[in-house]
């Protein structure tokens, strides 16, 4: 092992990457093995400013989860889980950064009191997701005492989240029959539609998606609904899935609509009006940039933008971009209703206001003089400061 030499002069034998941490919660143990790189980020770059970030393992179950708070600032913080097989654990604590720091300006921008966080469980969800783990996983949430509100994300489920409620109070997303509401993705895939209404009013003077071509990668938990909210106005859909049998649950019900063979293959199609990525983030870099047909992106994936910059090329290019943590509000209004008592038709109608929300940031991109994401992000950063200011 390589040798570190301290403060005192003297050598220690320690990795050269990382360092470890410790500390009891309620008689939970939370360990937190952070590198030398994610503390740089969380102290120093653009993308940190995290209030608190935790690595979490239980031996017994296999769990490694990273938990990412952004901001408290606008109360306590409110994101999923992704459940996800990363290729290392730095992706993962980079993906909980991330991930966390965009729930905090999506809170802001949905008019909640709540913060920014996220969690990230570290593994393929088919082989190691258990009631063990699920659960203990529920008692790293539950050791934060309330900073933190967790809810279903990628590769979780209401079924998971009842599992964590048995051992936290701070989980929402839970079945009706655990007192919660159920699957959140109803109301992203509507928050979606709207952002998209709103995309196209800006766009052709319309807010109606009739006769308009969309591109929808990823027809999963959220990408399904969408698709039905897209036929249901008069919409040409085109979809694409790296999972077959999403892919088939679309054509066996809409036997006529279009299929991709790939993302790839999607956003080089021929008349494409809007592209929607609603799979995982990164889907805007600048390959894709570069040949994307659409004049409108707008969809349900976070962190779309693979690098800052990205929101010029689309401007450049003349291609209108749906800030993602606007448009997918949805699911997080739901979740947070949760707390005070679900109301469906409350949470839909204030998720009907990101039509508004979209169009605002239209504008004010436009007045300003900068791309919409920038105009979202100015927004949502003026809300979370004044309220540092209280």
């Amino acid at each position: 092992m390589p040798s570190r030499t301290g403060r005192d002069g003297r050598s220690a034998a320690l990795p050269t990457f990382r360092r470890v941490l410790a500390a009891s919660y309620l008689g939970v143990t939370t360990v937190t093995d952070v590198t030398d790189g994610v503390l740089h980020t969380l102290f120093h770059s653009e993308q940190g400013g995290h209030e608190q970030v935790v690595l979490c393992q239980d031996r017994a179950s296999g769990l490694k989860a990273v938990i990412a708070i952004h901001s408290t600032a606008l109360g306590p913080a409110l994101g999923g889980t992704r459940f996800y097989p990363y290729a290392s654990e730095e992706e993962a604590v980079a993906d909980a950064l991330n991930l966390s720091r965009g729930m905090s300006y999506k809170n802001a921008m949905a008019g909640l009191d709540h913060g920014g966080g996220k969690a990230v469980i570290i593994g393929d969800p088919e082989q190691i997701k258990s009631e063990e783990l699920l659960l203990a996983y529920g008692r790293f949430v539950a050791s934060l005492g309330g900073r933190y509100v967790t809810a279903c994300d990628v590769g979780t489920y209401v079924a998971d989240m009842d599992v964590v409620a048995r051992e936290c109070r701070w989980a929402t997303g839970r079945s009706p029959e655990n007192g919660g509401a159920g699957d959140s993705s109803v109301l992203t895939a509507f928050g979606v539609f709207q952002g998209m209404r709103a995309s196209a009013q800006h766009v052709w003077g319309d807010p109606t998606l009739r006769g308009r071509k969309v591109g929808v990668a990823g027809v999963g938990k959220v990408g399904h609904h969408l698709v039905e909210h897209l036929l249901s106005d008069g919409a040409e859909v085109v979809i694409t899935d790296v999972r077959e049998e999403s892919v088939r649950r679309i054509t066996g019900k809409h036997p006529r609509i279009a299929v991709a063979a790939d993302t790839d293959a999607l956003i080089r199609t021929e008349g494409l009006d809007i592209y929607a990525p609603c799979a995982l983030g990164g889907a805007l870099h600048d390959e894709s940039v570069a040949v994307l047909t659409a004049k409108v992106v707008c969809g349900a994936a976070n962190n779309q933008l693979a690098h800052p910059g990205v929101e010029k090329d689309l401007a450049d290019r003349a291609i209108l971009y749906a800030p993602d943590y606007v448009v997918n509000a949805g699911g997080v209004i739901q979740v947070a209703d949760e707390l005070h008592g679900f109301d469906f038709d409350r949470c839909k109608a204030k998720a009907s206001k990101i039509f508004d929300t979209t169009l605002a940031i239209f504008a004010r991109a436009k007045d300003d003089g900068i791309p919409p994401a920038a105009a979202a992000d100015r927004i949502a950063e003026q809300r979370m400061a004044e309220a540092r200011r209280r």
